[in-house]
């Protein structure tokens, strides 16, 4: 699979050859929703807690006489169909919502990503990206003179200019290629990526 290699202004210079198991897989749509709603389920904290009818703060009194009152009968306030009562099912705060994915399920996913956005052309590759000061605006330009909106952006290496110029960008997001997941890659759509990243992550993958 050939990479498109863009300089400063966005235009094609070259080309890199990169492998294709990595960067020229078959896209497989089930499996890239089970990677992506994996990773988003792993992420997800159990901090929901709710209160059954024996939790809430209530009155075991008959709220009044069991007939002749035309109203339906009811036993205690704290009834789940009760404004203010238990809930019929709660969350205990201790759900697991966690997904397994074999490794190689998981790797596999990330190379039908990344191979799609290749074959689509929102995959390019830089020589390097580096940024002389930590200065927002400086990393905007030059996403911008790129041609990128939206960029998720994979760096052999993130030093502090590269990772305080960014922190601020809600369109752009610079990781390391261990810390590239589907869900980022899925969300940004355009991938940014140096030649080193690209060795990366073939060893990876």
């Amino acid at each position: 699979m050939d990479l498109m290699i863009i300089n400063d202004q966005g235009q094609q210079t070259a080309s890199l050859s990169a492998s294709d198991e990595t960067f020229g897989r078959e896209y497989n749509e089930a499996l890239v929703h089970q990677v992506v709603t994996a990773f988003m389920a792993n992420a997800r904290s159990a901090s929901s807690k709710q209160k059954d009818r024996e939790e809430v703060r209530h009155s075991t009194k008959k709220p009044w006489r069991q007939k002749g009152t035309g109203r339906a009968r009811s036993g205690m306030t704290s009834s789940p169909i009760w404004r203010g009562g238990g809930r019929t099912f709660p969350n205990t705060g201790e759900e697991n919502y966690a997904h397994k994915v074999n490794r190689k399920m998981y790797r596999a996913g990330i190379s039908a990503i990344l191979s799609q956005l290749a074959r689509e052309g929102r995959l390019k590759v830089v020589d390097s990206l580096g940024i002389d000061a930590p200065k927002t605006k400086v990393l905007a330009q030059k996403v911008k003179s790129m041609g990128f909106d939206k960029v998720m952006i994979i760096a052999d290496s993130v030093d502090d200019n590269l990772w305080l110029s960014s922190r601020n960008l809600s369109n752009v997001y610079v990781v390391e290629p261990h810390q590239a997941d589907p869900w980022s890659l899925v969300k940004f759509g355009n991938v940014l990526m140096t030649k080193d990243a690209v060795k990366q992550l073939e060893e990876m993958l």
